[in-house]
């Protein structure tokens, strides 16, 4: 079995766990890791018995690819310097901290040929993925992601910190051009916005309501879709996904399907049937890891591209830009 040759760049909180990862991805082999902090290197190489580069080009010389866990500010550079070594990338959400940064590194990986995978781990999340086959033509979609306080992400806004999960899987779902942004936000515990909402409009009529906070008392983390005929409900904490659909009135009522009755009259009258998808076990992050790799190792487009990435970041940076102009207007 060809094995790919992989490094972790900052080892954190997040780069322990994708050391963890690869350390059970049977089709890669993690060479390494470098840290800033080399105490905190020195920790991890031994937890996980793995070197400790105290350079980061001996690192990506001996590196076929890398993830980088390290703060938002030193993605770019730090893909910089992966590419230049020839490495195929995964950069932790959000891609970088400017559209011009990430706009640089998606023309460089196309132009050299190198995967650039960004962490959009919620992607990945079971109740997302049984529902899949579900999703046609979103029309509305409400996303609340609500979590505690934790230092932790707070040197960028709660759009970047969080929303953006909900931004990049709204943007896979609905294939049309944003046509515009209204949203508000506030700082309340630290000096980047702690609470945001955002209306999206699309170009085909579909809207997304999306809020985030990271003070609030309880977690939340859910998306409601519509489509025509059809409801979906989705639990990320707890992986439950939950579907309504409107169908003929001679549908068959399926193993798994419950029939909640009709609904209308005469022609119009439709059965209203509730299913609950399977979900399989799956740890979403060693999932997305093992598809980065099989990406790299097949020379095929990773599932979440730069492409993506920089996607996901002109609609959160819009959304800051429509807060910070509301903020301006209420002075």
């Amino acid at each position: 079995m060809k094995k790919l040759k992989v490094g972790v760049i900052g080892v954190g909180h997040l780069g322990k766990l994708h050391s963890k990862m690869f350390q059970s991805i049977e089709n890669c082999e993690l060479i390494g890791i470098y840290d800033s902090n080399n105490e905190t290197a020195k920790s991890v190489a031994q937890e996980f018995q793995t070197a400790v580069f105290n350079n980061l080009d001996d690192l990506l010389k001996s590196t076929e690819a890398v993830s980088i866990a390290a703060t938002t500010s030193a993605h770019f550079q730090l893909a910089l310097k992966a590419f230049e070594f020839n490495n195929h990338v995964f950069i932790e959400k959000p891609i970088t901290a400017t559209i011009e940064e990430a706009e640089e590194l998606v023309r460089i990986s196309n132009e050299r040929k190198l995967n650039l995978q960004v962490g959009h781990i919620e992607r990945f999340n079971p109740g997302l993925l049984a529902l899949e086959h579900y999703i046609t033509d979103p029309m509305f979609i409400q996303s609340d992601r609500l979590a505690q306080f934790n230092p932790r992400g707070t040197d960028v806004a709660v759009v970047l910190d969080l929303m953006i999960h909900d931004i990049d899987i709204i943007l896979s779902f609905i294939k049309s051009p944003v046509k515009s942004i209204e949203a508000n936000g506030v700082e309340v515990v630290s000096d980047h916005i702690d609470i945001a909402n955002a209306r999206i409009q699309f170009e085909n009529g579909a809207v997304a309501n999306v809020t985030a906070s990271r003070i609030s008392q309880k977690k939340m983390r859910k998306m409601r879709i519509f489509q025509k005929d059809t409801y979906l409900s989705l639990d990320f904490v707890t992986g439950v996904s939950e579907v309504y659909r409107l169908l003929p009135i001679d549908s068959p009522v399926t193993n798994g399907s419950i029939s909640f009755g009709e609904i209308g009259i005469g022609q119009k009258k439709k059965r209203l049937l509730y299913e609950q998808p399977e979900t399989k076990e799956i740890n979403a992050l060693q999932y997305e890891l093992q598809l980065f790799v099989n990406s790299v190792l097949n020379k095929t487009k990773p599932v979440v591209s730069g492409e993506d990435g920089l996607r996901a970041l002109k609609v959160a940076d819009a959304i800051i830009g429509k807060i910070n102009e509301s903020k301006m207007v209420m002075q």
